[in-house]
């Protein structure tokens, strides 16, 4: 953040700001709920709604690795600003936004541009904007992004053979909410929701 004058901006944001619209959400569910993990997040990295909204200046990991096949999640840009969602390893550094500088993180940016390794990997065919649901899927092969239901073609990171957690993070004002479950779009055929390691036995 540059001023004073934008911390507090950020931060009433992230306690009075609306709640998402009243879109009809799809019927997914999980076992157990899925949230993000208040042990890995950015030194300056805030998170409320009960580990689904996050705002602040950093990144923050989801508390649940995605071991099943074929994931899905979502995000919506609740306030614009920099922001980015995509996977990454537990020893990506969240402190500073934005990621996808390091080896460690597989990210699409607020601009529509995918990074790893600290270098742009693809553009979407699509720019997200404020009021957006980003849906996510990861099926160990591929990691693609789709804008309100639709795939949005250009951005796919190969073949990841480590273990990853999904990954968000937020500056300069972002505000974005994570869904885990109830989404927004019903998930592409094959995809479900991230399940706890005792909800897949």
């Amino acid at each position: 953040m540059n001023s004073v004058t934008g911390w507090f901006g950020w931060f009433g944001e992230c306690f009075f700001c609306q709640r998402p619209s009243n879109r009809q959400h799809s019927n997914s569910t999980t076992l157990s709920p899925v949230s993000l993990d208040n042990t890995k997040i950015g030194s300056e990295t805030v998170i409320v709604k009960s580990g689904r909204r996050i705002c602040g200046s950093g990144g923050a990991l989801g508390d649940t690795p995605l071991n099943q096949d074929k994931t899905y999640f979502e995000i919506k840009v609740q306030a614009s600003g920099v922001w980015g969602v995509g996977v990454a390893s537990r020893d990506v550094c969240l402190d500073k936004a934005p990621l996808g500088t390091d080896n460690h993180s597989w990210l699409l940016r607020h601009d529509g541009t995918c990074w790893h390794g600290n270098e742009p990997i693809a553009t979407l065919s699509i720019v997200p904007s404020e009021g957006d649901i980003i849906g996510i899927t990861f099926d160990h092969v591929q990691l693609q992004f789709y804008v309100n239901g639709k795939l949005a073609d250009g951005c796919v990171a190969s073949n990841l053979h480590t273990q990853v957690y999904p990954v968000f993070y937020v500056d300069d004002g972002a505000i974005i909410d994570v869904n885990f479950e109830k989404f927004y779009y019903e998930p592409p055929q094959g995809y479900s929701c991230i399940m706890k390691e005792q909800d897949m036995l």
